[in-house]
């Protein structure tokens, strides 16, 4: 920090910073979200499968529902609810950046959640449905297929509860 910069307390507690690391980290997720699902549909038909390695494919999936294709076989009402959903969270989720810009932990766990939850929405209003192509499985057991987005969702929740813990762990 330079000579005579002060660095401003938020309400909640954080320091004040600048929400656009925060939303670079998350384009970053949308970009790479989207460009493998791109290189998924242009290479892959639906359904098709490239075995990676013993217990990982490749695989296009197209999943109209939401996490482990919950409410898939709605009767398409749900693309909208998703898309609605997606784009209120991602309304809220910049909003809380603004507010604790300066709590680090807590950021990157927005910001993944954001870049997945935005590189989501892109698929359902481009397409309808999310485009699913990472499959890990073993002896016959196969994991719901998933995406860069979701990934970003998942390691997203896991740091807002490592901050979380931490938060705990100092009040004692």
């Amino acid at each position: 920090m330079a000579a005579g910069t002060v660095k401003k307390k938020t309400a909640g507690g954080g320091s004040a910073g600048s929400l656009w690391p925060w939303l670079g980290i998350a384009l970053v997720v949308i970009l790479l979200d989207q460009f493998t699902k791109t290189l998924i549909l242009g290479y892959y038909t639906l359904g098709q499968s490239t075995e990676v390695f013993s217990f990982f494919n490749i695989v296009r999936v197209h999943n109209t529902g939401a996490a482990f294709s919950f409410l898939a076989k709605a009767a398409g009402w749900q693309r909208w609810f998703f898309i609605g959903l997606g784009t209120a969270a991602a309304i809220f989720i910049v909003y809380l950046l603004r507010r604790h810009a300066g709590q680090r932990l807590f950021c990157w766990a927005l910001a993944l959640i954001l870049g997945g939850a935005v590189g989501n929405v892109i698929d359902r209003g481009l397409h309808g449905y999310v485009v699913d192509f990472l499959d890990f499985h073993a002896g016959g057991w196969h994991f719901p297929a998933f995406n860069i987005a979701d990934s970003g969702i998942t390691l997203g929740a896991v740091l807002l509860i490592l901050d979380e813990l931490r938060r705990v762990r100092q009040g004692r």
